[in-house]
Parts: C-alpha cells; structure tokens; sequence
C-alpha cells in the first residue's frame, strides 16, 4: 500500500464536521507551502507529511502509521487499519481536526495547526486512542490493546482503548499521562503533562474519574476513583482528587481542597490558571 495513500476514499461526514474538516485542511496546506518556502529543506518533509496526500485524512492516516509502526505491525498494515477506521466512523476525522484546532487556540507557544500536526505528541496520542478505541468496541481487543502500548512507547502517554475521550480535547506536552479503563473526560477539556485519571486500588468495575466539558486539569495532578470533576472545573498542579469536585470550582492540594471563589467560564478553553482570592496559580 506504501505510496498508494492518495487512492483511498473517505466517507463524507456530518455537515459541520466535513466543512471543519475542509477549512483545517486548507490551513494545514497553506501553512505547509509557506514553511517550505521559508526553508527549502523541510520540502520532502512538508511534501510527505502534507503535500502529497488527497485529504485530512489521508495525512492523519499516514502520519499516524509512520509513529505507531513496529515489526509485529507494520506501517503498511496500520495505514489500513486506519483508513478502516476512519471510513467506519468519519466522525473520528471530525474530532481530529477539533483537537487540533484546540491546540491552536489554546496553547499560547503555537499559532498554526501545522506545528501540532506534525510534532506534538498529545495530539499523535490522542488520535492513536481514537482508532484504537474503534478497534476496542469493534471487539478487536488484542489488536487495540498493541496500539495502546505502541502510543504508551512512542509517546509516554497511556490511554486504555476503552476509555471515553470527547472532542476538543488538548493534551498540552502529555509526558506522563494515563487515562484508566472507565474513565470519561468529555469535550474542550484541557489536561497537561503527568495527570493521572486512575482508581484507588483492586477495585473493578466502573472505578475511574468523570471529568466535565471544559475542565482544566494542572500538571502532576492525580485524580482518583470514580468520581465526578463538574462542568467547568480547575485542578491545581499537583493536587491528589479522591472527592467529587463542584461545577465552576477550584480543587488544590494534597487531599485536594476548594479554594478561591466560584467562576463562570470553562477553564479548559480559557487556560486561566489563577485565582482572584486566595491569589494562587495552578
């Protein structure tokens, strides 16, 4: 299959998502073509990472393999294997390029979707889950379970197949991340490096956190057991969560504790950090 990438056939998505799709991958091309014309040695990279290929997903699907492949699973098998999941559920497509525009938005060191695209690992972890979730509630488990581990190697970040991860999700630097089997962290939330969303023991069953849309999630933080962090929460960088944590509330420290005043936006868009009293930033 190698060099034949521009042969494959997407299915269309939903309306929106096709047309967010369609404006990121012109952006993607047009920040491609000015870094090759900045520096004509990143022109074979630009032209295989980008250029060359028919679509989003084409890039996605042949990025993705080059990263993940190993000798169990080569690169040509995983590019079908991932254009088999991006056929069955386009939609992974459209929570691709939300994630990706959510690093734009959201990180201030990045102004362009190109440099994500390409480099980033929390965004290359993250779509490795989604197809390898595919995989895992399609009952292909053993193979899920290798994508796991060759994102767990590649990237430093652990996240079980079975996991339910939203859209605009941004994993800032993602070193240290693990994300437990019954773990749901819904869209726009913002979590950086060193989290854990992992239980309290030998317990089974439905054992790991809930986190809300637009919760940000502070470096080093643990969050523990099957709880719920509201809608719109903060969790200070090193806190330890093992209590359900209020909507539009602030947790810090070791147990995590509530502190400053209630707020009213999603800090997981925002990334504001601070809070007005007491002064304290996560």
């Amino acid at each position: 299959m190698q060099g034949q990438e521009n042969n494959i056939v997407f299915l269309p998505v939903e309306d929106a998502a096709r047309r967010d799709v369609a404006v990121l991958w012109d952006t993607l091309r047009l920040e491609a073509n000015a870094a090759v014309h900045r520096d004509h040695a990143l022109a074979r990279a630009m032209n295989s990472a980008v250029l060359m290929h028919a679509g989003f997903g084409h890039a996605l699907s042949h990025r993705l393999a080059i990263k993940l492949a190993d000798h169990d699973v080569d690169r040509d098998e995983l590019l079908a294997l991932i254009h088999g999941a991006y056929t069955d559920r386009p939609g992974l497509l459209g929570a691709a390029a939300a994630d990706l525009q959510a690093v734009k938005d959201r990180d201030p060191s990045n102004t362009e979707v190109l440099t994500p695209f390409l480099y980033f690992k929390g965004f290359s972890a993250l779509q490795g889950y989604r197809v390898a979730h595919w995989l895992w509630t399609s009952g292909r488990r053993h193979l899920a379970r290798h994508i796991q581990s060759r994102i767990s190697e590649a990237f430093s970040i652990d996240i079980h197949p079975a996991a339910v991860v939203g859209r605009g999700v941004m994993l800032d630097h993602g070193s240290g991340l693990v994300i437990g089997e019954t773990a749901v962290v819904e869209d726009e939330v913002s979590i950086l490096q060193n989290v854990t969303l992992g239980g309290t023991g030998k317990e089974t069953g439905d054992r790991h956190p809930k986190v809300r849309r637009g919760v940000l999630i502070g470096a080093g933080a643990k969050i523990l057991g099957n709880i719920e962090i509201g809608i719109g929460a903060k969790v200070g960088a090193g806190s330890v969560v093992v209590t359900a944590v209020a909507p539009y509330s602030s947790v810090v420290g070791v147990p995590a504790r509530p502190v400053g005043k209630p707020h009213t936006a999603l800090p997981g868009l925002t990334m504001d950090q601070s809070l007005s009293e007491p002064e304290y930033t996560i």
